[in-house]
């Protein structure tokens, strides 16, 4: 028998086939992982409390994806500082699309508000589809003698810094969104913050505040009590749910639009197919029936997008708001 001679060429040889066979290998387990996506319970991450709208939403929405893709999705609730927690968490998940975070305005305003967060909305995590869209109403109450938001103006105009403005706390999309309609409009108001919706609509209708900025879910029982009125919606276009409310812009000022908004977010080195797989199926349980008319019941509208459209308004949002935050003066958090 003859020997084998054992070179450094030989070693290095099968040093380097045996390290291709691992990479085809791993290559070979993760493609096949990404096809048969999901194959077990995915769990949803919500930056807020159960209950809420987002949450209901998120519920309403995972509930469609189980039935499409034949896995369950499970709602986790972390709520707390600003979403930093249900980010981090996000953040951290292994990037197999078993873990998804609700990402959103929220995240777009942490950006502007915050010194430094301890992940980037932007690298550490891919978009996936946008879900939810909300307005906000300016509101106040019955028997106000501000009938319209052009009364509201004039009244500021009149009286500059007399007229009080009710939002939740600084840093909210509703404190922001009256910040950006004060610097729009060219006016002056006290903008009064209150640490719950509750809390603010009772001072809207003891009169103490005189129009406050709340979403449609926080105030639509009191809109059909008729103990509240809406004035105008924030959008730009009018909203489904109270179609005859104008617009800001269609009451005299130009170029204000905020819509708060929500989609889905996975770990940024997560399978490209498995995007694929979870934007397909928003896509196709999104514009159903039963989905937009429970979405509409809470005052919100559900819409797709692709995921480069997602991440383009979260660029686009996270500008927007550290401008309002410069202007205001709103001193950042650490």
């Amino acid at each position: 028998m003859r020997a084998v001679q054992i070179t450094p060429g030989r070693i290095l040889s099968a040093i380097l086939a045996a390290g291709l066979l691992i990479v085809a290998t791993t290559i070979s387990v993760a493609v096949k992982a990404a096809d048969s996506y999901p194959d077990r319970p995915v769990v949803l991450i919500v930056p807020y409390g159960a209950g809420g709208v987002a949450d209901v939403g998120m519920r309403i929405l995972g509930q469609q994806l189980s039935t499409r893709l034949k896995q369950q999705f499970v709602i986790e609730n972390k709520p707390g500082a600003a979403g930093i927690v249900a980010a981090q968490a996000g953040a951290a998940a292994a990037p197999d699309g078993y873990t998804l975070l609700m990402t959103g305005n929220n995240n777009a305003i942490a950006v502007a508000l915050f010194n430094t967060l301890p992940y980037n909305i932007l690298t550490d995590f891919a978009s996936v589809s946008t879900a939810a869209f909300f307005d906000l109403l300016i509101v106040t109450r019955a028997g106000s003698p501000l009938h319209s938001l052009q009364g509201v103006i004039a009244a500021a105009k009149a009286h500059p810094g007399k007229l009080n403005i009710g939002t939740i706390v600084p840093g909210s999309t509703q404190n922001l969104a009256a910040e950006l309609f004060l610097s729009t409009a060219g006016i002056k108001a006290t903008i009064v913050t209150f640490r719950s919706s509750p809390d603010m609509a009772s001072a809207v209708m003891r009169g103490d505040v005189d129009v406050e900025f709340e979403f449609y879910a926080a105030v639509h029982g009191l809109l059909a009590s008729k103990k509240l009125v809406a004035l105008a919606s924030t959008g730009d276009k009018r909203t489904a749910y109270l179609p005859e409310v104008p617009t800001v812009m269609e009451s005299g000022i130009k170029n204000y639009d905020v819509v708060s908004w929500n989609g889905l977010s996975v770990p940024t080195k997560t399978p490209k197919s498995v995007i694929a797989t979870l934007n397909r199926a928003m896509k196709d349980v999104i514009p159903d029936p039963e989905i937009q008319d429970k979405a509409k019941q809470m005052g919100m509208e559900m819409r797709w997008s692709t995921p480069q459209t997602m991440t383009a308004r979260m660029k686009a949002d996270i500008a927007k708001w550290s401008a309002v935050i410069a202007n205001a003066h709103i001193p950042k958090r650490d």
